[in-house]
């Protein structure tokens, strides 16, 4: 019988990953819609439910299929006026952003959320400005409060606006983690300085491969062959390099215009610990590029 898993109090699974030079490629997350919630409480490991928001809207919130719901803050406690909301849609070429504020929380209950089930946005205010998420998350893992912290805290004072806290983003193991929108590029391995250079380098349309995880809301495949062709060809701009489809472990592209072909081969990697707070190691994905190169005419 397995044993209940209680907090390592040395491990820094950041740190382990790093030292093992576990590749970043293929780790972003592959939900295509979202729902993003202000609360400015307390996070439980698992958030939502774990929140003193109304039980109505948490058993609501918690039955949206085929959405990923998250809590964001304010770094610092900050909060109001009034609830912000934001949802996201992403699909291969772009990403749409809506938002409203609303008076009180429980307005959630009296609005139609279906159409996000069906990878719809809702008619709110289109939302023209980007999203920095950043996860901070200490009960769900040491490491997302250590190192997201500090990193939401620089560019929280570098862009105050865009810049929030997220509850989970996946990849503890990867802090300090950063989803930005509408790019989608999910960030990794970042520290107080690097974040603003990324973040940086995502404003003038390019993507800060050292540190990207991937395009959230696709396959870990689609995502390790777009990083291969944009370094391949050197096509780094964040429009440059589209994933066009997937089918039998061949992901299809367009770089530029040009057409590429990679086979990528997934198998069940080493067992590491995923977290500071596993006591054993679990498998991890190997995402291997085995083939590249444009479609021949």
């Amino acid at each position: 019988m397995s044993q209940p898993q209680t907090e390592s109090p040395t491990l820094r699974c950041s740190v382990a990953s790093r030292s093992t030079g576990e590749p970043l490629a293929g780790t972003a997350p592959t939900e295509t819609t979202y729902l993003f919630l202000e609360y400015a409480g307390a996070w439980g490991r698992q958030a939502l439910e774990e929140s003193r928001l109304p039980e109505a809207v948490r058993v609501l919130l918690g039955s949206l299929t085929g959405v990923r719901v998250q809590l964001i803050r304010r770094h610092g406690g900050i909060s109001g006026p009034g609830v912000r909301i934001f949802t996201a849609h992403v699909s291969e070429s772009a990403v749409r952003l809506e938002t409203a504020v609303l008076g009180d929380v429980s307005e959630l209950l009296e609005m139609d959320l279906t159409p996000l089930t069906a990878g719809r946005g809702l008619d709110l205010t289109p939302y023209p400005d980007e999203l920095l998420l950043v996860c901070t998350n200490g009960r769900r893992d040491v490491c997302c409060a250590e190192l997201g912290r500090p990193v939401t805290a620089a560019l929280g004072a570098r862009w105050p606006e865009a810049t929030w806290e997220i509850n989970h983003l996946g990849g503890h193991r990867f802090a300090a983690t950063l989803l930005a929108l509408p790019s989608a590029v999910t960030l990794g391995r970042l520290d107080h300085e690097s974040a603003v250079l990324a973040v940086e380098e995502l404003q003038a349309g390019r993507h800060p491969l050292g540190f990207s995880r991937g395009r959230a809301g696709v396959s870990p495949a689609a995502q390790v062959a777009q990083l291969h062709v944009v370094e391949e060809t050197g096509l780094d701009g964040l429009g440059d390099v589209v994933v066009t489809g997937e089918a039998d472990g061949v992901v299809s592209l367009s770089a530029d215009g040009t057409p590429w072909q990679v086979g990528v081969l997934t198998r069940a990697g080493e067992a590491v610990r995923q977290s500071c707070a596993d006591l054993q190691g679990k498998p991890v994905m190997v995402h291997e590029v085995v083939a590249a190169g444009p479609v021949q005419a």
